[in-house]
């Protein structure tokens, strides 16, 4: 089941961005807690009771210190950045990444908003990311390297289109 995160949440999806955070940024309680109340989607996907999923998605004129984000908010009037997407290991490849996405693509239609953007890395290189959002029709529009040059992103957007009635 996809349903907005809540605070009861907060602990499993720390520990799930523990959990991959060799691909993400770390994520505190505070930081966590500071997102979500920016946050223009912040779902997850529960199995069984528990947390298998999130995604934490900000608008444009949020108050973020991601240099991924301010990448594109000096580039874009208008768009939704994917902050984070993960999927607990022993979930991995049942498809819950693309029931998020499906959700977020809906939810940017309704809202009006023609375009969706993310990272991923490239050194060091996740390549299940790479295809995954590929597949999903985002195409890269810049590259920067972080952390003094230990880590490269691809920066990524895709078009939304409006949804006909």
């Amino acid at each position: 089941m996809i349903r907005d995160a809540a605070p009861r949440d907060f602990s499993a999806i720390l520990a799930l961005n523990a959990e991959s955070v060799h691909f993400l940024s770390a994520l505190d309680e505070d930081r966590l807690h500071r997102l979500h109340a920016q946050a223009a989607r912040h779902r997850v996907v529960e199995i069984d009771g528990a947390v298998a999923a999130f995604l934490l998605v900000l608008r444009e004129g949020a108050d973020y210190d991601s240099p991924n984000y301010r990448w594109f908010a000096a580039r874009h009037a208008q768009f939704l950045y994917i902050d984070r997407i993960v999927v607990a290991a022993r979930c991995q490849g049942g498809g819950l990444a693309a029931k998020l996405y499906d959700d977020l693509l809906a939810f940017a239609q309704a809202c009006g908003v023609a375009r969706l953007t993310c990272e991923f890395d490239l050194d060091p290189p996740n390549p299940a990311s790479a295809k995954f959002h590929a597949r999903y029709g985002f195409r890269e529009v810049g590259r920067q390297w972080l952390g003094g040059g230990r880590k490269q992103v691809s920066l990524q957007a895709r078009s939304v289109e409006a949804r006909t009635c």
